[in-house]
């Protein structure tokens, strides 16, 4: 993370209003604008593909989920040291734009080979389903890099006052990549999505560029402890683990991230098993899915730009990670009593607004308060491997739990989500102590 950020004097002149409602600083708009376009830019290309995913979860059979976690789980483990090693042997500002580039050929490898199979009237269960463990591995390692990224070139206060807005930006993506992709895939067919989703993906590569200048520009004398230092990070490519099993408060931001993928992925398995009993086709449950991540979207942007910055200044970072469990132990419990596809879709909504809303920046702020190298390699091992592991338990929990009904396992996930947000309040905590620490010793 850059420390000592130097202001420029029109930081001395009077705040406008949009300044005091956004938390900015004259000179940190550049930096702000584009870190806003490249979380548009990756969130748009992902949410363009994400509701293909689903569609291609449901043609395989709700049955078969479990088995494409453990393909995506196993997918995780091998790519993450990769990436570990990547990160110990080359620059940051060499290989962050080279992640995306590796993306884009893969986008546009599966837009031909799904083009060929809808166009020869071929089946394509399998291509789908190794598209949804791609997309699985793709959607995570690229908004980690993202927030390792940013995390790197702003400040802890910074990060406070400045990520709801930047997590905005990919609010803003996500909406209009949903809306895209209800409005476009019947039309145009959902293979023909691809290439659109591909080519925002480049847009962010530019994004990173700019930011690179600005990292320049700012830190023209301490260059060499920035993103755009020579020097690659170092260490053992397999330091996220260690640094994670070494960590009481690693291990806090693990646990939490567990149990929001085991509850969010009970949901899943809900929404897939009821969506297949209710919606015949795969261009309308694309449909179907792509209005939800609208709505969430939407709802989402409002928290980012207008509530979670005033929450995190006023009760802290502990109280921000909390909602989220707080709202799944009231909608589970919801799901209890009327365990249908509307109420699925209704907490399902909540859940990822309020997460993409609150637990999501916050939960990136939490890194502020470490190492450059634990921000790239612990935390994409969290993000990924870490998280896809939560999948799996959460997939095959529900598997072998399938006997009790969504009621019955609704129950039985309300103890994990009390649990969370325990471990999201003593996370605050130790956040704070690290901060002071840190301040103590002259780190900003």
């Amino acid at each position: 993370m850059a420390d000592n950020m130097p202001t420029s004097a029109a930081d001395t002149t009077q705040p406008t209003l949009f300044d005091r409602i956004f938390g900015l600083k004259k000179h940190e708009y550049p930096a702000v604008t584009w870190s806003f376009a490249y979380f548009f830019c990756i969130l748009a290309s992902y949410y363009i593909l994400r509701p293909v995913r689903e569609a291609m979860a449901v043609g395989s059979g709700p049955d078969t989920i479990p088995y494409l976690f453990i393909g995506t789980f196993i997918a995780m483990l091998l790519v993450t040291p990769i990436f570990g090693w990547v990160a110990s042997r080359f620059p940051r500002r060499a290989f962050l734009p080279w992640v995306y580039l590796f993306f884009i050929a893969n986008i546009l490898i599966f837009w031909a080979v799904f083009s060929q199979a809808v166009n020869s009237g071929n089946e394509f269960i399998w291509l789908g389903r190794v598209f949804f463990v791609w997309l699985s591995v793709f959607n995570l390692f690229v908004v980690s890099v993202f927030w390792s990224f940013m995390a790197d070139i702003y400040t802890r206060e910074q990060g406070r006052r400045l990520f709801g807005l930047i997590t905005a930006g990919g609010s803003v993506g996500a909406l209009l990549g949903g809306a895209a992709t209800s409005a476009l895939v019947i039309p145009i067919g959902f293979q023909n999505l691809l290439p659109i989703s591909a080519t925002l993906l480049g847009l962010a590569v530019l994004c990173i560029r700019q930011l690179r200048k600005w990292v320049v520009h700012e830190h023209e004398d301490e260059i060499t402890e920035t993103v755009e230092s020579d020097k690659p990070l170092g260490g053992n490519p397999l330091a996220g683990i260690t640094h994670l099993f070494a960590s009481k408060y690693f291990a806090g931001i693990a646990v939490s991230s567990v149990i929001a993928s085991l509850l969010g992925t009970a949901l899943y398995m809900f929404a897939a098993q009821l969506v297949e009993a209710a919606i015949p086709t795969a261009d309308e449950q694309t449909q179907f899915f792509s209005n939800m991540n609208v709505v969430t979207s939407a709802l989402s942007l409002i928290g980012q730009m207008f509530v979670v910055k005033h929450i995190v200044v006023r009760f802290g970072i502990g109280v921000s990670l909390s909602l989220l469990p707080i709202i799944s132990v009231a909608g589970f419990a919801l799901l209890a009593f009327d365990p249908v596809l509307g109420v699925v879709a209704f907490l399902t909504v909540a859940r990822r607004a309020l997460g993409f809303a609150f637990s999501k920046p916050t939960t990136d702020m939490l890194y502020s308060v470490v190492t450059p190298e634990e921000k790239y390699k612990t935390k994409n091992f969290i993000d990924t491997a870490v998280y896809r592991g939560g999948d799996l338990v959460g997939t095959w929990t529900v598997k072998f739990m399938s006997a009790l009904g969504i009621a019955g396992i609704s129950i039985v996930m309300l103890p994990f989500a009390v649990l969370w947000a325990i471990v999201a309040l003593w996370l605050g905590r130790d956040y704070r102590r690290r901060a002071r620490e840190l301040k103590r010793i002259g780190v900003k």
